[in-house]
């Protein structure tokens, strides 16, 4: 009885009951003439009051374009204006948006994901390039693949798609640019004049909290991306735990290099401004460095978002010392583990005194573990905070589920309202395999908890290396070859390989800061005095960047995309098939 006492407790005074439309109407009414949004490299800002105006308008193109409540709408793109746009103006309609990773070259990614979302209409940019750090330009032809996906497009009608491929789909929208039987964002604001204001209020009327607002697939790294289908209760009250964790007011500008179609973007960013009226500056397209920090001075802004590898890379800037930082406090960092070094340069050097640490997944909306301001920077990177205000968790054994001892390695298990309203759209067995009995969520990710409730985490369920008998977590290897050779790594990545007599041993992928020099026999003769044998590594990969192929489009590293080029390298790939008991 307690516990569902808990339960119930848990749904009334921390929740709200709105939707984003809402949110963007009342920040209208509320905050007219502050910025919402700010695109330095396009010198564009829209106010809250310009920001709702130009979502009405596109939100009544979408109903003259004959989008239903409840229809899915995917959007393709870097971060630009119409990005934004498209998620504000279908969460009004109660359109669901369906995030399209923009990495995405092949016709069978992008057709995946469009036809397991039974998406209906979809928005894209035409083209662009990206210039990795090593200089190599990588050419995006979306409106290419899309017509190489769906050749009935030469011949259609903009708007009467019939495509065999993509049933459902019937609108293709080009932010700019033409392109044959695609209609173009400029007709959509067209028709939007051909629809009330009063049609659009009675159609915001009819959205609910617990409607399906967002459809964001996972990174698929274990098979196909499964589309986690949440709801604006989901992302709003997660949105509002993480702002307040990093005390975030009206009054604050949130730098963001991250993606709009990661969940870092759509949530962390867009959501935690809209739920306070904070104001969202993109310093550009694609992630840089240099205009990141551009952007910080310029906008003055409060607060700065990413992941580790990108701060690394802010901080490399030749010129970083010209930038005014000054004006930062706090922030999100996300997606990897800090190393110590760079959270007290981000500290010191950046000065975001108060920057947080998130832990969380897609599923879970995302945040469920938050760092808060006044945590020490030890807190912050030996750790990944509390839960937030209103989640549960806990450390149970994978295989029996029974909860753990403080201070015992096991999987993380979240519980609360910002777990997927809607589970993964269209694959009911693996929602039930991640959503098990009492609601908990399944993280996947290896965990220890101390006295004080705070969660450590040490590896993925499916990265934890057995070597030889021996359990050995990537994340402990890490942390104890950063603490043996403090101020040497600019990047450290363990993972394992096959090994024919242990079943795997320890790998690492190193890039070291400029000016340090080390050997993998130095390393590997500390290790051997420091640490027990199956956490040394035997094979030490020296390089100056991560490879692309294994970097999100976010600049999180995938460590098996890591193990599967070393394995290639090493010639382990008749080991690496072999199956094991």
């Amino acid at each position: 009885m307690a516990e569902k006492d808990e339960e119930i407790l848990l749904e009334t005074p921390l929740l709200l009951e709105t939707t984003i439309g809402e949110l963007l109407d009342e920040n209208a009414r509320k905050y007219p003439n502050q910025d919402a949004i700010v695109f330095v490299d396009k010198n564009l800002r829209y106010t809250w009051s310009e920001l709702k105006q130009i979502c009405d308008i596109m939100a009544k193109g979408f109903m003259a374009l004959g989008i239903k409540k409840g229809d899915h709408i995917a959007i393709w793109g870097t971060n630009v204006p119409e990005w934004l746009i498209t998620q504000f103006a279908s969460a009004k309609i109660g359109a669901a948006l369906v995030t399209v990773n923009p990495e995405f070259k092949s016709t069978r990614q992008l057709g995946y994901t469009l036809k397991q979302s039974d998406t209906k209409t979809l928005i894209l940019v035409k083209k662009f390039k990206k210039i990795s750090a090593s200089g190599k330009v990588h050419d995006y032809d979306y409106a290419g693949l899309i017509e190489k996906l769906c050749p009935e497009l030469a011949d259609s009608e903009p708007g009467r798609l019939e495509s065999e491929a993509l049933p459902e789909l019937k609108n293709v929208i080009l932010i700019s640019g033409y392109g044959p039987g695609m209609l173009t964002w400029k007709n959509i604001l067209e028709m939007g004049n051909t629809i009330t204001d009063y049609s659009l209020q009675e159609r915001q009327n009819s959205v609910k909290p617990k409607d399906i607002v967002l459809i964001q697939y996972t990174s698929g790294t274990t098979g196909d991306p499964k589309g986690a289908a949440l709801s604006h209760f989901n992302i709003i009250n997660n949105a509002i735990q993480g702002a307040e964790n990093m005390r975030l007011t009206h009054k604050d500008k949130i730098c963001g290099p991250v993606p709009f179609y990661h969940i870092f973007g759509s949530i962390l960013l867009n959501l935690c401004c809209l739920v306070v009226g904070a104001t969202i500056v993109i310093p550009s397209q694609l992630f840089d460095a240099e205009k990141t920090l551009d952007a910080i001075e310029k906008e003055r802004c409060t607060a700065i978002h990413g992941v580790p590898t990108m701060f690394i890379a802010e901080l490399a800037q030749p010129n970083f010392e010209k930038f005014y930082l000054g004006s930062l406090r706090t922030g999100i960092i996300a997606g990897a583990p800090c190393a110590i070094e760079l959270m007290k340069d981000i500290v010191n050097k950046m000065r975001a005194s108060k920057i947080t640490i998130v832990y969380g997944l897609t599923e879970a909306s995302p945040i469920t573990h938050q760092t808060r301001p006044n945590d020490s920077i030890k807190r912050r990177v030996a750790t990944v905070g509390k839960p937030i205000n209103g989640v549960k968790a806990k450390i149970v054994d994978p295989k029996t589920l029974k909860e753990l001892p403080i201070g015992e390695v096991g999987e993380i298990l979240v519980q609360g309202p910002n777990i997927m309203e809607g589970g993964y759209y269209n694959k009911p067995r693996e929602t039930d395999e991640t959503i098990i009995q009492g609601g908990w969520l399944r993280t996947g990710d290896l965990g220890t908890r101390d006295d004080k409730n705070y969660y450590k985490i040490v590896g993925r369920l499916k990265d934890m290396l057995i070597v030889g008998g021996h359990n050995v977590y990537p994340a402990e290897i890490e942390k104890s070859l950063r603490e043996m050779f403090e101020g040497f790594f600019e990047e450290l990545q363990a993972i394992g390989v096959p090994h024919k007599k242990l079943g795997e041993v320890a790998a690492a992928w190193v890039i070291l800061k400029p000016g340090q020099t080390l050997t993998a026999e130095e390393i590997q003769k500390t290790c051997n005095q420091e640490l027990e044998w199956p956490q040394v590594p035997k094979y030490i990969k020296f390089v100056n960047e991560i490879p692309a192929e294994a970097m999100t489009a976010t600049g999180k590293i995938q460590k098996f995309k890591l193990r599967e080029l070393l394995i290639k390298e090493l010639g382990l790939e008749k080991l690496a098939k072999q199956k094991t008991a």
